[in-house]
């Protein structure tokens, strides 16, 4: 074991040109196998020292320009291009959506797409590398780099949070527990910190033993301290549902989203309005005792206007004093009431008993590429467009409105899919009582994706202390607790509902109250450290 870990050291440490970059490559590879769902934590216990050794061996230039952009920056792009293939790879599934005709490209994009979110991690290899030393400081100043450019990664450019490296320490229950103290961008600067410690065991130098392990020991001694806070927050929460409010998630796998033109109105709301009323087992009543019925994102790719029989066929189904929430595209007109005023919005809709829509949200954080299309003139003129159907996109909501409060109902956090993923950023939490998740993976059926997004959506339980009802077409329809624990969910994959109560709202988590703050604090802390760290090296250097 000790002689193949020293090899790898000194073999980091002392490579250069293209045999560093595909080993630190590969340990990104590895280190990708670290988040969700494959929680693989020693992976990235096994990777993360690669890229300190790396560090360690790396020239310096003495010009900031060159020293910025020089091996240290290849060395974190190499590690992060490793690490979001394997993170993102299932981003692929959508080029299999409408007939795969572009599937050649799907390679390209996503090792494109992975090599555009790695040069965050590139520039914070190179910061950390402006303080390196060579003692136990430079493992804390990598992974202050490291959380800085993934918290600029998930705001910078309408933001990408997907798969952030502190995910890799929510593998369980209890584990996802201290995201309601530090949130998931304070694991990301955990994560690493822990999966680096074994950098400071090898190779072998003067220090005692004892000395060089015991930082590998502390590292295991917090995520023991982590699961021991996770059991005991989970054993001592009172968590109860609601009796005030009743929910029936709709599950009816359409697939329809991708061509508004091939949609059948009637056909779906047939389908919907069936799976919306069937009795599940004897004692079911179907909507007799439920207040709020959920049709997910896109379970109506359709306009309604096009089709006003539907309004009246919701209305009839509905009983007394219910509501339906339903995922559908909005169209505003101008003046005339026809001209369409701008790209429509991807929105969730309220109706009444009288077949009235009375309240609605659209969308307000768009997915790039997906839904709306960055710098469009220049995009379009090279023939590239967004996945979504029809040219112009989607409109961006305004997200003061994601409260949505209902005559005789709690106040729900409304969020549709990939608003979700943003922690610390979901908008008007505070008279919130549960979060209601809309979504449609139907892009991604197949892949990993859904299960990512959907663990995604549980920590943000965890970080707000509220429980989670997440409707979807097709992927993971779910309920959790406050606590993040599924306490009810549908098969993938099956056409079905789910009743479900959303449980009480706990006090204020300390990350609901204190937000990203001790992050900030940890991170230029770990600089400063750093900084120090690097003076002291080079006073020492002799003359």
């Amino acid at each position: 074991m000790i002689r193949p870990v020293t090899w790898l050291a000194e073999t980091a440490m002392l490579s250069h040109g293209w045999r560093r970059f595909a080993m630190v490559f590969v340990a990104g590879l590895v280190a990708g196998f670290s988040v969700p769902p494959f929680f693989v934590l020693p992976a990235l216990f096994v990777a993360m020292p690669v890229w300190v050794w790396a560090l360690d061996g790396a020239e310096r230039h003495r010009h900031w320009l060159r020293r910025m952009f020089g091996p240290a920056f290849g060395i974190g792009f190499g590690f992060g291009w490793g690490y979001f293939i394997v993170a993102f790879h299932w981003l692929g599934a959508a080029f299999f959506v409408d007939g795969g005709w572009v599937l050649w490209a799907m390679p390209f994009a996503i090792a494109a797409l992975a090599a555009l979110v790695a040069l965050f991690w590139g520039l914070a290899s190179a910061l950390a590398h402006f303080f390196w030393s060579h003692g136990s400081a430079r493992i804390i100043t990598l992974s202050a780099a490291i959380a800085l450019a993934e918290f600029a990664r998930g705001h910078l450019f309408s933001g990408f949070p997907f798969d952030l490296l502190g995910y890799a320490l929510t593998g369980t229950d209890e584990m996802m527990q201290l995201a309601s103290v530090i949130g998931v961008y304070g694991l990301t600067f955990l994560a690493p910190l822990l999966a680096m410690t074994p950098a400071l065991i090898w190779p072998a130098d003067d220090r005692p033993a004892s000395a060089r392990l015991a930082p590998f020991f502390l590292a295991l001694a917090v995520i023991a301290g982590q699961l021991g806070y996770g059991w005991n927050r989970l054993a001592g929460t009172v968590s109860t549902e609601r009796q005030d409010v009743s929910f029936r998630l709709v599950q009816p796998m359409v697939y329809e989203h991708a061509d508004f033109g091939n949609v059948d109105p009637a056909a779906l709301v047939d389908r919907l309005l069936m799976l919306s009323d069937m009795r599940m087992d004897p004692t079911d009543q179907g909507l007799a005792d439920i207040t709020h019925l959920v049709w997910p994102e896109s379970s109506l790719p359709f306009f309604l206007e096009t089709y006003p029989e539907g309004l009246a066929r919701i209305a009839r189904i509905l009983p007394e004093g219910a509501t339906l929430l339903a995922g559908v595209p909005r169209q505003l007109y101008g003046l005339d009431g026809e001209t369409p005023a701008g790209a429509p919005y991807n929105s969730v809709v309220a109706i009444n008993t009288e077949g009235e829509i009375f309240a609605s949200y659209d969308k307000s954080h768009l997915v790039p590429f997906g839904e709306y299309l960055p710098f469009q003139e220049f995009f379009s003129r090279l023939g590239i467009q967004q996945f979504v159907p029809g040219s112009a996109g989607w409109s961006h909501g305004d997200e003061r409105r994601r409260l949505m409060g209902m005559p005789g109902a709690p106040a729900m956090l409304v969020l549709v899919c990939y608003e979700i993923i943003f922690s610390g950023d979901l908008g008007n939490v505070g008279d919130a009582q549960f979060i209601l998740n809309l979504t449609n993976d139907a892009w991604f059926d197949g892949s990993l994706g859904p299960a990512q997004h959907a663990h995604h959506a549980r920590l943000r339980a965890v970080e707000e202390g509220m429980s989670l009802l997440r409707a979807a077409n097709t992927g993971l329809t779910f309920a959790t607790d406050p606590l993040g624990r599924i306490t009810a969910q549908l098969v993938p994959g099956q056409m079905a509902a789910l009743d479900v109560r959303p449980h009480q709202r706990l006090a204020p988590t300390i990350f609901a109250q204190i937000r990203h703050y001790p992050l900030a604090i940890a991170i230029i802390a770990g600089i400063l450290i750093g900084f120090v760290a690097s003076r002291r090296g080079r006073r020492r250097l002799p003359e």
